[in-house]
């Protein structure tokens, strides 16, 4: 089994993913804007964007998982929590740039 994929290459993408989610979170410009250009006319455009953005994530997240590749530290601990439970909800949409557990007692 010579052709064994360094983990560089998985942080790589997963560096990758994160960006992406972040930037469609953000409202900036993604690779999406430019594979679907009409879009942007659809008040349903920033959803489709997110929601790509997020099941990339995922899929990266999910090789590593399945390959062994750490992937948790490039995350806060509430986004590793987000990722976990896979659900883009809109507490993800809402508290992803959170870097305190402040609000974790507030329930």
């Amino acid at each position: 089994m010579g052709n064994e994929i360094p983990n560089d290459f998985f942080m790589t993408k997963l560096s990758e993913a994160k960006i992406h989610f972040e930037r469609a979170l953000d409202c900036k410009h993604t690779e999406f804007d430019d594979l679907y250009p009409y879009m942007i006319e659809h008040p349903q455009f920033f959803w489709y964007k997110r929601y790509v953005a997020w099941s990339e994530l995922l899929t990266i997240v999910k090789l590593c998982n399945e390959l062994g590749v750490e992937w948790q530290q490039h995350f806060s601990e509430q986004q590793v929590d987000y990722i976990s439970k896979r659900v883009m909800s809109s507490k993800v949409l809402d508290y992803w740039f959170e870097t305190n557990d402040s609000k974790e007692h507030v329930s």
